[in-house]
């Protein structure tokens, strides 16, 4: 079993709701729904491209899918983001774009925003303390070959590449898209989402989720409100 810190809004948000549809699946109930229409594109090629962020569901991440070391339960992981998420402060992006990151599309920040960035890298550090180490499947299955010497550096101390100043945030909405694909799925992205993409974004939750098995759709376990004073809710 895996669990992962993320960001992702309430269920019942305009962007999550936006975006379950565009992928095909709801995070919070595990359920497949029916694919979003008039993007322009087929529903065969849509469920295609979401294929990969489909199983992962809808969520920026903070703390990527890691092992509990032997030493820690899920009640120890529960704690300890509730802890944390009556700690620390929401941070709002003032504007969230879709952009295309290689080969792939997400949504992001329009700009940078530091204190994202800070808020991140405090996720990544104080959960790192529950996390089992890579096995070398684990390590062997990130391209060690092909990262930069600090994602390399990142992999061996905190177990994902991309920590700290190779952090960006980002909301996958694609696989991999070859670039003939580009422009039509470009098209796509902002024929869905521009309604819910010209409000402000807040990252005002904190949410644990679940891969119960090796290779099984990563679901919602709770979700915190970030320094509110209530109590996680369970999906």
């Amino acid at each position: 079993m895996r669990y992962a810190i993320y960001f992702t809004p309430p269920r019942d948000h305009p962007l999550t709701r936006a975006a379950s549809s565009w992928l095909g699946r709801d995070a919070f109930s595990g359920l497949t729904l029916p694919h979003a229409e008039r993007t322009g594109l087929a529903l065969g090629e849509l469920a295609y491209f979401t294929a990969v962020p489909r199983r992962y569901g809808f969520h920026g991440t903070l703390k990527a899918p890691f092992r509990l070391s032997e030493d820690f339960t899920e009640d120890d992981l529960v704690a300890a983001a509730e802890a944390f998420s009556g700690q620390v402060q929401p941070v709002t992006i003032d504007r969230v774009t879709v952009a295309r990151l290689g080969g792939f599309f997400a949504i992001v920040p329009e700009t940078a925003n530091p204190e994202l960035n800070d808020f991140a890298s405090q996720v990544v550090a104080i959960f790192d303390r529950l996390r089992a180490p890579l096995t070398e499947k684990e390590f062997q299955r990130r391209d060690p070959d092909r990262l930069s010497t600090s994602q390399l550096r990142n992999l061996q101390n905190w177990g994902y590449p991309y920590v700290f100043d190779d952090f960006r945030f980002h909301m996958t909405l694609t696989g991999h898209v070859e670039p003939a694909d580009r422009a039509r799925l470009q098209a796509a992205l902002e024929r869905h989402f521009p309604d819910v993409l010209a409000e402000p974004l807040h990252i005002d939750h904190l949410a644990i989720f679940v891969e119960r098995e090796t290779g099984a759709p990563f679901e919602v376990h709770s979700i915190f409100p970030i320094a509110a004073g209530n109590k996680r809710r369970f999906a």
